[in-house]
């Protein structure tokens, strides 16, 4: 095992756990780290059944190698430090500074997608229609009215890990974003931060059955359909962006105005902090973008 690329993917893995923000999607931040297609082949391989026979004849390291399992070892190992101390991030951020950590992302999200879209050659007028049908999707998405009660029976927190884990392997589509239409995304929140293992592990079974049972699907989805499935995506993200609005939730705005000063009159819109916190979101994938080109360069 090569420590540095490990600690790499372990750091890719880590960044991922940022889907823990609701509106932010861990799919997408695979697609901008570069793992998403390793992601997936990775995860198909595990479901290949000639892959587990050389497991069950005594061939481990066979196995091993064909799934990629170092690289899914690390990107586990990291995803789940994302989301366990993430979740403690974002419990403070967006109850005291939602503006800037909505605006953040906002700036991370639209160029990190403007660069993929750039990529893109030879547009013609379906991949326009494929690209808009994803943004439709997306907005409406957005629009959906969250679920207001929330279900803490078991079944129910199976479900939702199956569900929500969809993030990791599609882009645009926020799992916790789902949670909270589940009206289950404070409670899972709380159970991750006071390590409710019970609970955990239900829902850590879940994301376990939705993960393989979907990336399957995609991964043949990908292979067969790979230009209109990846618009289709990335107009998902842009979709999404109505969702990551810094000012879309005034309520949690005028509440963070309380936490913060004590009054929540005047409504201070931190405009300033906004435009920096964007600005910051953008220029992290302007270096990123700008790393990645000199390292992919002859001469680097």
């Amino acid at each position: 095992m090569k420590l540095k690329r490990f600690g790499i993917d372990a750091l890719k893995g880590f960044s991922m756990g940022a889907g823990v923000f609701p509106g932010v999607s861990a799919g997408t931040i695979a697609l901008m780290t570069g793992i998403f297609q390793p992601m997936l082949d990775s995860l198909n391989a595990l479901l290949t059944a000639k892959n587990w026979k050389m497991l069950l004849h005594g061939d481990a390291k066979g196995f091993w190698k064909a799934i990629n399992g170092n690289f899914l070892l690390a990107l586990g190992i990291g995803t789940l430090l994302g989301f366990v101390i993430l979740a403690r991030v974002v419990e403070y951020t967006l109850a005291n500074f939602p503006i800037p950590t909505w605006a953040f992302f906002f700036g991370l999200i639209l160029v990190s997608t403007i660069y993929l879209l750039a990529d893109i050659k030879g547009w013609k007028f379906r991949d326009a229609l494929m690209l808009l049908l994803g943004i439709a999707i997306g907005v409406s998405l957005c629009l959906l009215s969250p679920a207001g009660k929330t279900n803490t029976s078991p079944w129910y927190t199976f479900i939702s890990g199956a569900l929500g884990v969809c993030s990791m392997i599609l882009p645009g589509i926020s799992g916790s974003f789902i949670l909270v239409m589940m009206g289950n995304f404070d409670y899972m929140i709380g159970v991750l931060n006071s390590l409710q293992w019970g609970p955990l592990l239900i829902f850590g079974l879940g994301c376990v059955v939705g993960l393989l049972a979907f990336s399957k699907f995609l991964h043949w989805l990908l292979d067969k359909h790979e230009r209109p499935t990846m618009l289709v995506l990335f107009g998902l993200v842009l979709g999404f962006l109505v969702k990551i609005w810094p000012w879309a939730d005034k309520a949690a705005i005028e509440a963070a105005q309380v936490l913060r000063t004590g009054s929540g009159s005047p409504v201070d819109m931190q405009i300033p902090a906004a435009a920096i916190a964007f600005a910051a979101g953008a220029l992290l994938i302007v270096l990123i973008e700008a790393i990645g080109k000199k390292k992919d360069s002859p001469s680097a």
